[in-house]
């Protein structure tokens, strides 16, 4: 072998991080993205309650379309840290080339849902016709970047799985420096800037994902990443299939997540008034910084156990799950108790005189941070499932959690004309069901075999 081809084949370091040293940079990424969501609180709050609700709609929207790029990335992480993981590096770049290709095919098609349909998709939200229009906008933008998204998503969700958790934090943070400061010209309109309010928030996002993504592909085009980019071999019929097969019950499960949200807050926002709608939003984004750090130990519990059974360790495997879950547990519990004893400060200063609207923010943030340890374990425990290549199970968790109880519950309470309280409440049933079923599913071990180290034998020759 040549010089060119061992160093193209031999990592920076070959052996495997910590579950620290992959969650910190992730979490560190994932809090610059809530402090910006903070900040587009704090913006969009100014402009009312109407306003807050359009962002929180654009949003459930959008996130809705993203289902196949959740699918694509689920797929990356899982062969390419098992790839990674079993020595075969070369496998690990054509994946995250066959996923890049995948993920832009479907963003362009994905986009042109959202431009073109997106008042007819906000309007299942039962919201008021000035409300609907601003959600409508915000879609529209959000769509039109949504191949710059799918970029920064797929090329960051490779390095990761390779153990690379500090680049995608740097382009992150580079992301958010320029985010901030686009909101605020866009959203007010200052120095000249058209003045787009709600939609602000879309372009401000946009942009900054845009050159975010155009510096990420072209360190990668540059070859400055331990996964590197590949010209050929990459378009294989087994690589593919094996990355949908992995990935469309991420995907399933992201439509049932996002359909279940749909119902239920299609309940809140037809019967108890665009107040309570608001106030979902808001509650959830003064839970977010719980929830990045259990992004973190997601994606390190999904890095690590892939890795670990592509190098033929289940048993190490299992330990960085359970560690992974732990650690969420303790630090995602913590933070839930802070955001729960400041809830109606917080709410005050996002919110200004919209008592209604605080009360209710207070109401769900009260349920929701309660909920943090069993988040935890939906984040972590999952995450550890999926980066197994175990899809399928996360999905009926989800179904069953989501579907079957929350919205069933909502449903009920909301026949029942019971306060909005109940309908929020409805979030504990789910939570106690999937998390339970999660750690049942990771202690039964089946997950160990549901990919075999011998289906990516192909890729070595």
């Amino acid at each position: 072998m040549d010089a060119q081809a061992q160093k193209r084949e031999t990592p920076v370091e070959n052996r495997r991080p910590s579950i620290w040293e992959l969650a910190f940079p992730s979490i560190l990424g994932n809090l610059a993205f809530t402090v910006v969501g903070l900040v587009q609180t704090k913006f969009i709050g100014e402009l009312g309650t109407q306003a807050l609700a359009a962002v929180g709609a654009g949003q459930r929207v959008f996130f809705a379309m993203q289902a196949v790029l959740m699918a694509v990335s689920a797929g990356t992480t899982a062969l390419v840290a098992r790839a990674w993981g079993a020595g075969n590096y070369d496998e690990a770049s054509r994946v995250t080339m066959a996923s890049l290709v995948l993920a832009g095919a479907f963003s362009l098609f994905i986009m042109s849902i959202g431009v073109f349909f997106a008042g007819s998709i906000a309007g299942v939200f039962g919201l008021d016709s000035h409300t609907l229009e601003l959600a409508a906008k915000n879609i529209r933008w959000l769509s039109f970047f949504n191949v710059a998204f799918a970029v920064t998503f797929i090329l960051s969700a490779a390095l990761r799985a390779s153990g690379d958790a500090w680049s995608p934090l740097w382009i992150g943070v580079g992301i958010n420096l320029f985010n901030v400061p686009f909101m605020y010209l866009f959203v007010f309109g200052q120095y000249g800037f058209p003045k787009l309010g709600v939609a602000g928030v879309a372009v401000a996002a946009g942009i900054s994902f845009s050159l975010g993504g155009l510096v990420l592909l072209w360190l990668w085009l540059s070859q400055r990443f331990q996964v590197k980019h590949v010209r050929g071999g990459w378009w294989r019929r087994e690589r593919l299939k094996q990355l949908l097969a992995v990935g469309y019950p991420a995907a399933v499960e992201q439509m049932v997540f996002q359909v279940g949200f749909f119902i239920f807050l299609i309940l809140i926002g037809n019967f108890y008034g665009t107040e309570a709608f608001a106030a979902y939003n808001v509650g959830a984004n003064l839970l977010m910084v719980c929830m990045t750090v259990g992004f973190g130990f997601s994606i390190a519990g999904s890095t690590l156990v892939g890795q670990n059974l592509g190098a033929g360790d289940p048993e190490g495997a299992a330990r960085s799950g359970w560690r992974a879950c732990g650690m969420a547990v303790l630090s995602m519990g913590a933070l839930g108790l802070v955001v729960i004893f400041f809830a109606r400060d917080l709410a005050t200063f996002f919110l200004g005189d919209e008592q209604l609207t605080i009360e209710y923010t207070v109401q769900y943030t009260y349920l929701l941070g309660a909920m943090m340890p069993l988040l935890a374990v939906d984040f972590a425990i999952g995450g550890s499932l999926r980066g197994a290549g175990d899809t399928r199970f996360p999905l009926m968790a989800t179904f069953l959690g989501l579907i079957g109880v929350r919205c069933t519950l909502a449903a009920i309470f909301t026949y029942l004309e019971l306060p909005v309280f109940w309908v929020y409440a409805a979030l504990v049933g789910d939570y106690l069901l999937k998390g339970s079923l999660l750690v049942w599913r990771f202690r039964q071990g089946r997950w160990m075999t549901v990919l075999k180290n011998e289906e990516l034998a192909y890729s070595r020759a």
